[in-house]
């Protein structure tokens, strides 16, 4: 799964003044920690079923595997964390103009640790546009907190790490599209438990349970069960982008699905930036879409390296060659003078 960047609209309380024990108490466990977890153990089995039914093929599970595969969880599980937490702290805006920002790093982190070459003009041209746009809405954000912003931050670097580290993961640790997201899942899963101890939400959701009699409703399976689906399907999904293009190029990808979000955040909530801060949030926006993704190490031009090296090598040959059948001449004149 890529990341769970559902919004959370934040509870008030009686007064119209936004609880925060509220929020984090009821809403983290309801809305941030049982959805991942449903989706997490969900697309787990549901690999491992269709798997065993022949309808797809995975890589089986090794102990080593998991252990080289166990960083690039961390940093998913990291990424999730503080995206939720940013989620919690800040207006739906804030949350996008960070995420918007993130492609600028991803891009530098691509060329500095994954060796391809520097984004074209236009491409930090559109990168720059995003950039800017997001500074506008900064500047006219009436929600500043110190404490959504730390969030921001630490959602930033966390997600630049990610996209630039697993697309290393994806393309170099040897596991099918669908062993990637058993292995990611599943490691997920098992990270799940130390979420809980470390965040101290394990007494919190044993109460939500006790006090809900509506767990099993069809209203509560329905969108859960819809969700555990769309997880699995955003996994395999994106782990297929992430092969098929750059990480600067996935990001972006990430952004400018994000448009309807907007849209239903402006039309539906009452939490949203004012008219210059949404003019700012359509400027990233409008960066995002006119991205050109930099140019990557096409196949056509390995292949061409390749051939152009192989050439090399027989040039080198060719002379080495001829410089001993030179050798072997001198030699057999000078043995053929001395017999003379």
């Amino acid at each position: 799964m890529d990341e769970a960047e559902a919004p959370v609209r934040k509870m008030p309380n009686n007064n119209g003044v936004e609880n925060p024990e509220a929020r984090s108490g009821a809403v983290r466990s309801r809305v941030v920690l049982v959805p991942p977890l449903s989706s997490y153990f969900t697309s787990v089995i549901g690999v491992l079923v269709c798997g065993q039914l022949k309808l797809i093929e995975y890589d089986s599970l090794y102990l080593l595997t998991m252990w080289r595969f166990l960083p690039a969880a961390i940093i998913f599980y990291l990424s999730l964390f503080t995206n939720s937490e940013l989620l919690l702290h800040a207006n739906v805006d804030t949350f996008i103009v960070f995420r918007s920002v993130v492609p600028i790093f991803v891009a530098i982190g691509e060329t500095l640790f994954l060796h391809q070459p520097w984004p074209s003009m236009r491409t930090w041209t559109s990168l720059a546009t995003i950039f800017g746009g997001s500074v506008i809405f900064v500047l006219t954000d009436y929600q500043f907190t110190v404490t959504a912003y730390s969030w921001a931050l630490a959602y930033l670097v966390s997600m630049s790490i990610d996209f630039v580290y697993i697309k290393h993961v994806v393309m170099t640790i040897g596991l099918n599209t669908w062993g990637l997201v058993l292995y990611n899942n599943l490691e997920a899963l098992l990270l799940f438990p130390l979420e809980l101890l470390v965040m101290g939400e394990l007494k919190k959701i044993k109460h939500e349970i006790s006090d809900e009699s509506d767990w099993y409703s069809l209203e509560v399976l329905l969108p859960v069960g819809l969700s555990c689906l769309f997880g699995l399907s955003i996994s395999f999904f994106g782990f297929s982008c992430r092969r098929a293009i750059s990480a600067t190029g996935f990001t972006v990808l990430g952004i400018v699905n994000k448009l309807l979000t907007v849209v239903i955040n402006l039309v539906i909530w009452d939490k949203h930036s004012t008219f210059v801060g949404t003019v700012g949030l359509l400027i990233c926006m409008a960066g995002g879409v006119t991205y050109q993704q930099s140019t990557s190490k096409k196949p056509e031009d390995v292949n061409q390296v390749k051939a152009q090296e192989t050439q090399e090598e027989k040039q080198k040959l060719i002379g080495t060659k001829s410089s001993l059948e030179s050798k072997n001449n001198e030699k057999w004149t000078v043995e053929s003078e001395g017999g003379k």
